[in-house]
């Protein structure tokens, strides 16, 4: 199960909304077939796997990240072909939390006579696929709030000055994160101030940029921005109040490549809920959230954030007005504040990376 997580990893950035999966088959101790869902709309893991093994999978043990698949997509079920090639054990690491799914390929595959046991290494498929099971069963994106900061929690000087506090390893692994999610989100004051490109370009591996999101309900951008020039590589969509998506400045951005929709405002700016129900309906399984302290306050304030990814540098800033991670009023009591859960600390170079999902959004 080990090795078929370990392919499964291959397919991140490519089969998005669908899940990553990785199969393995084994006989007679020995690895005869294996595979991994490669990219969106081409063979699942399960048939990479048996067509690799050929006749040896005939009384061979399949282990598999995830459920086969019960129903017609983009592709025959799964489950067929495992019971036609005569596999005599089956190792299943989770059951598909997709309703379509959910059991039914488990139960199919006991009828037909196979030996199927469900949960080896639960809890390590589900943290691989934790965005599909976000988005296949609330139709909204799972949300990875990233953020580079000081040791005392600045991300930015008194004067804006935030380049660069982590060390390059830590950019590289953020450029990944970006190469593997179907968007990204900003808020305005994030792109006025830093101009960004929201592009991968710190990684070699395959990848499609993610979609750019800006949230920007006074259509404050500039038009001169380096993601509304004609050259990069990505989709750029900003989202505004409604009055403002059909106004002289909305259609200039549109002429200028991008994308501008209304979505409903909040107390304080763009309601964030009703803006991961509409990238949902788009298909955005995953979003990595690189904005400012502000929009950072409104994502933690709105519910939307899954998981929260901080990078701290052994660096301290010091200022009591420079930048801190996460900006607004602020919670009055300790105990108003936000929690994380699954708390986990490793190293990238010099810098300490302390992830954790917010309470009660672990997958």
């Amino acid at each position: 199960m080990q090795q078929a997580l370990e392919l499964a990893r291959k397919g991140a950035g490519q089969v998005s909304p669908n899940p990553m999966v990785g199969a393995v088959l084994v006989k007679g101790g020995q690895v005869v077939g294996e595979g991994y869902h490669e990219q969106l709309g081409g063979p699942h893991a399960e048939v990479n796997a048996l067509n690799l093994a050929g006749d040896s999978a005939q009384g061979a043990d399949l282990y598999v990240t995830l459920e086969p698949c019960s129903h017609h997509g983009k592709t025959p079920p799964c489950v067929d072909a495992v019971i036609k090639a005569g596999v005599g054990r089956v190792f299943v690491g989770m059951v598909d939390p997709n309703p379509a799914v959910s059991g039914e390929g488990v139960r199919k595959m006991r009828e037909a006579g196979i030996s199927v046991e469900v949960g080896l290494l639960e809890d390590t498929c589900r943290r691989l696929n934790e965005a599909f099971i976000k988005y296949i069963t609330g139709k909204t994106p799972f949300v990875l709030l990233k953020a580079a900061l000081t040791l005392d929690g600045k991300i930015a000087t008194y004067t804006g000055d935030s380049k660069w506090i982590t060390c390059e390893e830590s950019r590289r692994r953020v450029h990944r994160i970006r190469a593997e999610v179907d968007a990204v989100i900003v808020g305005v004051g994030t792109v006025i101030a830093d101009d960004p490109q929201l592009t991968v370009r710190m990684y070699e591996g395959p990848y499609t940029n993610p979609l750019r999101v800006v949230i920007d309900s006074s259509l404050r951008i500039p038009v001169t921005s380096r993601m509304l020039q004609p050259d990069m590589a990505a989709e750029t969509l900003i989202v505004t109040a409604p009055q403002k998506a059909e106004s002289k400045k909305a259609l200039g951005l549109i002429k200028r490549g991008a994308r501008v929709i209304g979505v409903p405002e909040a107390e304080k700016g763009i309601d964030l809920a009703a803006l991961m129900l509409r990238l949902g309906e788009e298909g955005i399984a995953s979003a990595l959230l690189e904005g400012g302290a502000e929009i950072n306050a409104s994502a933690l304030a709105s519910g939307i954030v899954d998981k929260v990814m901080l990078f701290y540098a052994p660096k301290i800033a010091g200022g009591k007005d420079a930048i801190s991670f996460v900006g607004g009023e602020g919670v009055e009591k300790i105990a108003d504040s936000i929690t994380l859960n699954g708390i986990t600390v490793s190293r990238s170079e010099c810098d300490v990376v302390i992830e954790g999902y917010v309470e009660n959004q672990k997958p």
